[in-house]
C-alpha cells in the first residue's frame, strides 16, 4: 500500500509542474541580436527583431524607439507619423508582408551619424522587447567628402 502523503505530493507536483510547463509554451519573446548592428553613413540597415515562436504581429502594436531621445519613437505600427520623431519621418519602414511571419526589424534608410545608440523594439501586446545597438562607422563619409 502507498503511503497516501506520498500521493497527494505526488499528485500536486504533477499539477504544478504541468501548470507551469503549458504556461512557459504560451510565452511569446521577442528577439533581436546578440551583437550590434554595423553601419556606414548613407547605408540602409536592418536592425533585426523577430517574435519567438513565429506569430502574425500584423495585428499588434510595434514600437521602435531610442531611449536616449526626448521624441523616443522611432517608428510605431500601425504607423502613427505625429508620434514618430523628426529626424527619423520617412527613413524607417517595416517588412509589412512579413509581420505574419513574426518578422518586426526596422529600416532605416540613408542612416546618419545621429542614428548611432540603443534601439528598443517593443510589442506593448505582448509586454516583451529586445534592444539592438547600432554603430555608424563615420570614417566612409569623411573619406568621400574629401573627393567632393
Amino acid at each position: 500500500m502507498l503511503n497516501p502523503c506520498f500521493d497527494v505530493f505526488s499528485v500536486l507536483y504533477t499539477c504544478i509542474v504541468l501548470g507551469l510547463i503549458s504556461l512557459c509554451q504560451g510565452q511569446s519573446e521577442v528577439i533581436g541580436p546578440n551583437q550590434p548592428v554595423a553601419a556606414t553613413v548613407g547605408d540602409d540597415i536592418i536592425l533585426p527583431c523577430y517574435l519567438y515562436p513565429t506569430m502574425d504581429a500584423s495585428d499588434m502594436t510595434v514600437e521602435w524607439s531610442r531611449p536616449d531621445l526626448d521624441l523616443r519613437l522611432v517608428h510605431v505600427w500601425p504607423e502613427r507619423p505625429e508620434l514618430q520623431n523628426p529626424s527619423y519621418k520617412g527613413r524607417t519602414s517595416l517588412f509589412i508582408n512579413e509581420m505574419k511571419n513574426g518578422e518586426i526589424s526596422l529600416k532605416i534608410s540613408r542612416v546618419k551619424p545621429s542614428d548611432e545608440g540603443k534601439y528598443r523594439c517593443f510589442v506593448p501586446d505582448l509586454r516583451k522587447d529586445s534592444n539592438v545597438q547600432l554603430v555608424v562607422s563615420k570614417w566612409m563619409s569623411k573619406f568621400f567628402s574629401f573627393f567632393y
